[in-house]
C-alpha cells in the first residue's frame, strides 16, 4: 500500500465520521418508546415488566397507580446515577420510567426515552447504554410523544415558547441550613402523604449531595383539581399511544436547597407537540403551573 493510497483511506474514513455524527445529531428524538402492546391484564404486564427489568440489572425503586388501568414502574441503575452525579440537577435523570397503561382491549408498555431525556435534562452522557437496557428487557417497536420530534441539540434548548422557563430555570421551593437537614425534613413531610402530595420513591445520587423525590398528586376538591394527575392527564394524554410515562412529577434536594422543574417546562417537554387553544390544550390546565408550584412549595418549605 503507497502513502498515496493510505492518506485517501485515512481522509474517507474521517470524512464518513464526520458524516455518521452528523447523521446521529440530526436524528429526530421523541419522548417515549413503545415497548409492545398486546392483551393482558395491567398486573400481569406489571410482573413482566418487573422481572424483566430486574434480570436486565435495572432496580424498581417506586410503583404508581395514578388512575384505574394504568401503572408506573420507576427504576434505575448504575449508569443512571453516575450519569446524574457528572451533570448538573443530574438527579432529575437519575431515574426512568416505565409504564402499563390498558387502552381498550390491548396493554401497552412504554418507557421514557433515555436519550431524549438526557438530552432535555442537559446531561453530561446521553444514557444510550441505558436506552439499549431497556429494549432489550422490554422491547423496542417506535418512539412515539410527537409527530417530529426532536434533536439532541434542539432538545438541549428547548423550552415551549417565548417567555417560556428552559430546564435551567430551576424552581427554588425551599431552603434549609444543609442538604442532610434539607433531605430528611422533605422525606418525612413527602411520607406524610398531605395537601395531596405523597412519596412514590426517593434516589440518593452517590457522591453527592443530591436526591430526588418522585410524587403523587391528588386534589381532593374541585378547587384543587389542577394539581391533580389525573385531570391533567385527561386533558393532555388523548391519542392512541399513551404517555403515562410522564408521570410522576419530582422534587430535587440539592446541596441545602428544594427545586423542582417548572411545570410549563416538565409538562411541555413530555407534550411537546399540545396545542396552546383547542379541545386538548394547554389552555385547559392553564392554572395547573401555579398549582403545582404552590402545593409542592406548600408541602417542602422549612
Amino acid at each position: 500500500m503507497n502513502e498515496l493510497t493510505l492518506k485517501n483511506m485515512l481522509l474517507s474514513a474521517l470524512l464518513l465520521f464526520g458524516v455518521s455524527n452528523a447523521m446521529a445529531e440530526d436524528v429526530n428524538l421523541k419522548p417515549f418508546v413503545l415497548a409492545s402492546k398486546a392483551a393482558g391484564t395491567v398486573a400481569g404486564k406489571t410482573e413482566q415488566a418487573k422481572a424483566s427489568l430486574t434480570a436486565a440489572g435495572f432496580t424498581v425503586v417506586g410503583n404508581y397507580s395514578p388512575y384505574p388501568d394504568a401503572n408506573i414502574l420507576i427504576v434505575t441503575n448504575d449508569a443512571l446515577k453516575k450519569n446524574a452525579a457528572d451533570s448538573e440537577h443530574g438527579g432529575f435523570g437519575a431515574i426512568q420510567r416505565v409504564a402499563i397503561t390498558k387502552v381498550k382491549d390491548e396493554v401497552q408498555v412504554s418507557y421514557t426515552n433515555p436519550v431524549y431525556m438526557a438530552n432535555a435534562y442537559r446531561m453530561k452522557g446521553d444514557l444510550s447504554g441505558v436506552a439499549a437496557g431497556l429494549a432489550a428487557a422490554l422491547g423496542k417497536i417506535e418512539e412515539f410523544g410527537s409527530k417530529q420530534g426532536m434533536t439532541a441539540k434542539q432538545a438541549r434548548k428547548y423550552h415551549y415558547m417565548l417567555g417560556m422557563e428552559y430546564f435551567d430555570d430551576q424552581d427554588v421551593l425551599a431552603e434549609y441550613a444543609s442538604y442532610e437537614e434539607a433531605v430528611q425534613s422533605v422525606d418525612a413531610k413527602l411520607s406524610a402523604n398531605k395537601n395531596g402530595v405523597s412519596k412514590v420513591y426517593r434516589v440518593d445520587i452517590p457522591g453527592k449531595q443530591e436526591s430526588v423525590f418522585g410524587v403523587a398528586m391528588k386534589g381532593a376538591t374541585e378547587s384543587e383539581k389542577y394539581m391533580d394527575d389525573r385531570f391533567i392527564m385527561s386533558e393532555i394524554d388523548f391519542h392512541d399511544l399513551r404517555s403515562t410515562a410522564h408521570l410522576p412529577y419530582e422534587v430535587l434536594v440539592s446541596g441545602n436547597k428544594v427545586y423542582a422543574m417548572y411545570a410549563r417546562f416538565r409538562i411541555a417537554i413530555n407534550f411537546p407537540d399540545l396545542s396552546m387553544m383547542g379541545k386538548n390544550s394547554f389552555m385547559n390546565i392553564m392554572k395547573t403551573p401555579d398549582a403545582i408550584r404552590d402545593v409542592l412549595k406548600k408541602t417542602v418549605q422549612k
